[in-house]
Protein backbone atom coordinates (compact mmCIF):
# COMPACT_ATOMS: atom_id res chain seq x y z
CA UNK A 1 0.00 0.00 0.00
CA UNK A 2 3.19 2.50 0.79
CA UNK A 3 4.02 2.49 -3.20
CA UNK A 4 0.33 3.64 -3.83
CA UNK A 5 0.58 6.66 -1.77
CA UNK A 6 2.50 9.64 -2.58
CA UNK A 7 5.21 9.79 -0.30
CA UNK A 8 5.86 13.26 -1.08
CA UNK A 9 2.55 14.05 0.39
CA UNK A 10 2.51 11.77 3.15
CA UNK A 11 6.12 13.58 4.31
CA UNK A 12 4.60 16.91 4.42
CA UNK A 13 1.96 15.53 6.64
CA UNK A 14 4.54 14.06 8.89
CA UNK A 15 6.56 16.99 9.04
CA UNK A 16 3.01 19.02 9.41
CA UNK A 17 2.07 16.95 12.60
CA UNK A 18 6.10 17.16 14.36
CA UNK A 19 5.73 21.17 14.30
CA UNK A 20 2.85 21.00 16.71
CA UNK A 21 3.74 22.19 20.16
CA UNK A 22 1.02 21.10 22.32
CA UNK A 23 -2.06 18.81 22.84
CA UNK A 24 -4.48 21.98 21.87
CA UNK A 25 -2.65 22.72 18.61
CA UNK A 26 -2.94 18.73 17.89
CA UNK A 27 -6.29 18.72 18.64
CA UNK A 28 -7.35 21.55 15.80
CA UNK A 29 -4.84 20.51 13.59
CA UNK A 30 -6.63 17.49 13.11
CA UNK A 31 -10.05 18.61 13.77
CA UNK A 32 -9.33 20.90 10.30
CA UNK A 33 -7.78 18.20 8.71
CA UNK A 34 -10.34 15.03 9.48
CA UNK A 35 -14.17 14.81 9.86
CA UNK A 36 -15.42 13.42 12.87
CA UNK A 37 -16.19 10.24 11.57
CA UNK A 38 -12.21 9.52 10.78
CA UNK A 39 -11.14 11.24 14.25
CA UNK A 40 -13.89 8.75 16.27
CA UNK A 41 -12.31 5.54 13.75
CA UNK A 42 -8.59 6.53 14.79
CA UNK A 43 -9.63 7.25 18.40
CA UNK A 44 -11.84 3.66 18.77
CA UNK A 45 -8.87 1.89 17.06
CA UNK A 46 -6.12 3.48 19.77
CA UNK A 47 -8.30 2.41 22.31
CA UNK A 48 -8.76 -0.88 21.26
CA UNK A 49 -4.76 -1.04 21.13
CA UNK A 50 -4.62 0.42 25.02
CA UNK A 51 -6.94 -2.47 25.68
CA UNK A 52 -5.33 -4.68 24.11
CA UNK A 53 -2.22 -4.17 25.63
CA UNK A 54 -3.43 -4.01 28.56
CA UNK A 55 -4.16 -7.83 28.22
CA UNK A 56 -8.63 -7.03 27.30
CA UNK A 57 -9.40 -10.05 25.84
CA UNK A 58 -10.95 -9.45 22.21
CA UNK A 59 -14.45 -10.11 23.38
CA UNK A 60 -14.31 -7.89 26.46
CA UNK A 61 -13.51 -5.33 24.06
CA UNK A 62 -16.00 -5.68 21.60
CA UNK A 63 -18.29 -5.61 24.75
CA UNK A 64 -17.09 -2.42 25.74
CA UNK A 65 -16.24 -0.48 22.60
CA UNK A 66 -18.97 -1.70 19.82
CA UNK A 67 -15.80 -1.91 17.88
CA UNK A 68 -15.99 -4.95 15.80
CA UNK A 69 -13.39 -8.32 16.36
CA UNK A 70 -12.47 -7.55 12.53
CA UNK A 71 -11.45 -4.20 13.80
CA UNK A 72 -9.90 -5.46 16.98
CA UNK A 73 -7.78 -8.43 15.39
CA UNK A 74 -6.51 -6.25 12.56
CA UNK A 75 -5.67 -3.50 15.14
CA UNK A 76 -3.84 -6.37 17.10
CA UNK A 77 -1.80 -7.76 14.28
CA UNK A 78 -0.42 -4.08 13.67
CA UNK A 79 0.38 -3.93 17.50
CA UNK A 80 2.58 -6.73 17.68
CA UNK A 81 3.64 -6.68 13.57
CA UNK A 82 3.28 -3.33 12.37
CA UNK A 83 5.79 -0.94 12.31
CA UNK A 84 6.43 -0.10 15.95
CA UNK A 85 4.18 2.98 16.19
CA UNK A 86 1.82 2.00 18.30
CA UNK A 87 4.33 0.34 20.82
CA UNK A 88 6.42 4.07 20.46
CA UNK A 89 3.04 5.57 21.32
CA UNK A 90 1.85 3.61 24.22
CA UNK A 91 4.83 3.45 25.85
CA UNK A 92 5.61 6.93 25.69
CA UNK A 93 2.52 7.58 27.26
CA UNK A 94 3.32 4.81 30.11
CA UNK A 95 6.31 7.27 31.21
Amino acid sequence: MEEILDNSRLENLYRAILTLKSEEECKNFFRDLCTISELMAMSERFDVVKKIDEGTSYREINKKTGVSTATITRVAHWLHHGMGGYRLALDRIKS
